[in-house]
């Protein structure tokens, strides 16, 4: 298995764009996929390129440098982004930040259709999280529909030198991104009664779930698990579920099961390693994620990515502002740095993607670790041994 499945999910994309624009059957989707795993080592990398020409990637790119939409967020947002753009240009990445100034504090109207344009224009975007206050609208999911960003993928994985209670933990977390309860469609039907909407869709179901098939070819990956709650809500989830047991007929080499959401969250702590692909509505998504990313050592060292057919904004994984430790130079860069290597490799920058990544993995084993995963350094000092590492494999 390759250190990163951010190319497949390139790929996955594809045939996902692919399938909603009526081009190409389940199947040939699938053939196609097998036929790239089956071949030699280096074909994950062709494959890629292969993929970033056929169009998968609306990603602007000006004398051979990308353009990326940055919006710092909330809470410790612009602090480690801040960490983001000095780690790019010490890495010598050919990145060029087109920085979007949209938080919760300036959020009109105008402020999200701006952050819009940008990422439709760049292709790619890169942004800490947007606080929800009592009355707002979610600006997150607002970025999500509007984008059609229809896939969030959550790579939880046990890192070495993080300190958690499971060392083999390699979990990759397909959570559909659009519809479901994060459809804010509720109000009173009469004072003290509140009827709220969740939807769910053949449609969109069918997306998630070949997404998540598709990535499993291409990852090498052996199971995918759908998460439902079919056994009470029998038509919401029943149809989620009934999707996914369509789909996976037409991958016979990639084992499926589902399993009930709540006896879910019981498994992954109790035996984690048992699951591979988890595919997933939105708030069951949203919850297990999170629990995923805490066995591996919580928020710090977890990256996110939403991948639409058009358009891709990367993310820490578990969308955490830390305005309780915003200023106060203790926040983890590592998810964030993480991110960044995950954007970088989606844009096809495969080798600094691969150095930025060996740096914050190094530096985390070497010990030098923010206070959350259990060690006695500030943001500074971790940012500063990154830079460290780049400029000794840069020859400085």
């Amino acid at each position: 298995r390759s250190a990163t499945s951010v190319g497949a999910i390139r790929f996955a994309c594809y045939q996902a764009r692919s399938f909603c624009s009526g081009g190409g059957g389940l199947s040939a989707a699938a053939a196609t996929a097998t036929e790239s795993a089956g071949s030699s080592g280096a074909s994950l990398q062709h494959a890629d390129q292969g993929v970033e020409a056929g169009g998968i990637l609306n990603a602007a790119k000006y004398g051979g440098r990308h353009h990326v939409s940055l919006i710092p967020g909330d809470g410790i947002g612009p602090e480690l982004m801040d960490s983001v753009k000095t780690i790019v240009n010490v890495a010598g990445s050919p990145i060029d930040f087109e920085e979007i100034p949209l938080s919760a504090e300036r959020g009109t109207d105008e402020d999200m259709r701006r952050a819009i344009l940008s990422i439709k224009r760049n292709g790619v975007g890169l942004k800490g999280n947007l606080e929800t206050f009592e009355g707002m609208t979610s600006k997150n999911v607002q970025l999500r529909t509007k984008l059609d960003l229809f896939a969030y993928v959550q790579r939880c994985k046990s890192i070495e030198g993080v300190p958690s209670r499971y060392s083999d933990i390699d979990i990759l977390v397909i959570r559909e991104n659009t519809e479901g309860e994060y459809s804010q469609l509720e109000h009173f039907n009469v004072p003290g009664v509140v009827e709220s909407f969740k939807i769910i869709t053949e449609a969109k179901s069918r997306q998630i779930a070949k997404f998540a098939f598709d990535t499993a070819i291409k990852t090498r990956r052996h199971r995918v698990t759908a998460v439902h709650k079919a056994n009470i809500m029998k038509l919401s989830d029943g149809l989620f579920l009934d999707v996914c047991r369509d789909v996976a007929r037409d991958y016979p080499s990639i084992e499926f099961n589902d399993v009930i959401v709540d006896n879910c969250c019981m498994q992954l702590v109790a035996r984690p390693q048992q699951f591979d692909i988890m595919v997933l509505p939105n708030l069951y998504g949203n919850i297990i994620g999170n629990i995923a990313a805490g066995l591996v050592g919580g928020p710090g060292v977890a990256a996110g990515m939403n991948i639409g057919r058009k358009y891709a904004v990367f993310e820490a994984g578990t969308r955490n502002s830390g305005r309780s430790i915003r200023g106060k130079n203790i926040a983890n860069p590592s998810a964030l740095l993480l991110t960044t290597a995950d954007m970088l490799e989606y844009l096809g920058d495969a080798e600094d993607a691969k150095k930025l990544r060996n740096a914050v993995l190094t530096v985390l084993r070497s010990g030098i670790r923010t206070p959350d995963l259990g060690g006695s350094s500030n943001t500074k000092e971790v940012v500063d041994a990154v830079v460290q590492y780049l400029l000794q494999v840069r020859g400085h």
